[in-house]
């Protein structure tokens, strides 16, 4: 069975949700706006709505008209990102420095997509749970509503996820059992030295020298002491000091991740950096190097026999010489780990196409694509109709 008709007949009005969703971007628990459109929409379909689930999460419950069965649950992230858009299609964001560079929106409009063709056909035995999660990105939405009692309030026996993924072919799903993205941990170094006139280093302790060597460092964790055949990334994205060309700061702050897929390595990369900070802050003489180690998000980890029914379900909308099979898993973190920890499913890869709308993902210029909109909702309805058959 190919794209459903119906999904497509209402295509242009999907895109115009998710248009409405890009052109206002809210982040993480901050997506008051966005929760109530897509409340009000599940509420025009006849769904019921349960608000305020991890303070701007939404579930819509949806049963069948086949009577009783099992309960799953389809999640999609509704949070947008501190970036600047670049784009200038006419609904480019209208907040600045707040955009959807993720393709959340296109998550949350094909999933309310599923839920009006649901609504209206109902041809399914049990219960869906359509879940609208806040704050996907660094802010742990996924942990906070399962903490809130998500599966609790709306028990499910399975739950499934998707992502958009650029430059994979519009039409297209790919999948990956068992680990299929990193953990996501994080870390913040403050090296405090003795400050001093830039003209005079040799009077004090050079914070900037220090920084410049621990960045080094850094990357012999995943060069020099992890085996070649494992994953592991060590990545500084930020580094803050000083307020003029000719002092030499008295402290650096130095941020980034750590990403893996075994929690033996986790603890490796941790113990690594302390180890790479104590030896700095004695051979370069400085006052203290303090770190902040936090662990993020798990591992996201596909349950085999959910990742089988996933392609099949795939398979089935889009034929099998498109959904490309045991791909390998991706350096990129997830929250909808935290689901996945408390009930099996799967974690399944769209594709949003190459060129335009095909710009990767947390860029200024990316923008999902609309065409992948009838492709996401036929999976999702589809989805519910062969796991909940009558």
């Amino acid at each position: 069975m190919p794209v459903i008709n119906r999904i497509a007949e209402f295509a242009d009005e999907m895109a115009g949700w998710r248009q409405h969703i890009h052109a206002h971007p809210e982040t993480a628990f901050e997506e008051h706006k966005t929760a109530a459109f897509v409340a009000e929409k599940l509420r025009s379909f006849g769904i019921n709505v349960h608000t305020g689930l991890a303070r701007t999460g939404v579930v819509g419950t949806l049963e069948g008209q086949h009577g009783q069965g099992t309960s799953i649950g389809l999640r999609a992230d509704m949070d947008a990102l501190d970036i600047e858009e670049k784009n200038t299609c006419d609904y480019a964001s209208k907040y600045p420095g707040k955009m959807h560079a993720c393709g959340h929106d296109g998550h949350t409009a094909m999933l309310l997509g599923a839920a009006k063709y649901l609504a209206e056909t109902r041809n399914f035995s049990g219960t869906v749970q359509f879940i609208f999660q806040p704050a996907e990105e660094f802010a742990g939405g996924g942990r906070e509503m399962v903490e809130d009692g998500l599966f609790d309030r709306f028990p499910v026996e399975t739950v499934w996820g998707m992502h958009n993924f650029p430059g994979q072919d519009i039409g297209t799903f790919a999948v990956c059992p068992g680990p299929s993205m990193a953990a996501a941990d994080t870390f913040e170094i403050k090296i405090r030295g003795k400050g001093t006139h830039a003209a005079f280093p040799h009077m004090g302790s050079d914070v900037m020298v220090a920084a410049a060597h621990v960045v080094t460092m850094l990357q012999t964790i995943v060069s020099r002491r992890v085996d070649p055949l494992e994953s592991v990334v060590c990545s500084v994205t930020q580094i803050h000091a000083g307020e003029t060309y000719n002092i030499i700061p008295d402290e650096v702050t130095i941020r980034g991740t750590v990403r893996t897929f075994k929690p033996e390595l986790q603890k490796l990369a941790e113990k690594s950096i302390q180890q790479i900070l104590k030896g700095a802050e004695i051979s370069l003489n400085l006052e203290e190097i303090v770190l902040d180690y936090g662990g993020g998000y798990p591992p996201t980890v596909n349950h085999e026999r959910e990742t089988a029914f996933a392609a099949k379900v795939a398979e089935d909308v889009v034929g099998s010489e498109n959904v490309l099979l045991n791909q390998p898993p991706k350096m990129g973190a997830e929250d909808f780990s935290f689901m996945l920890n408390e009930r099996p499913g799967c974690y399944i890869w769209l594709g949003n196409g190459p060129g335009e709308g095909g710009c990767y993902l947390h860029n200024p210029f990316y923008d999902f694509n609309d065409q992948a909109l009838i492709y996401g909702a036929s999976y999702w309805a589809r989805l519910v109709e062969l796991r909940l058959e009558k």
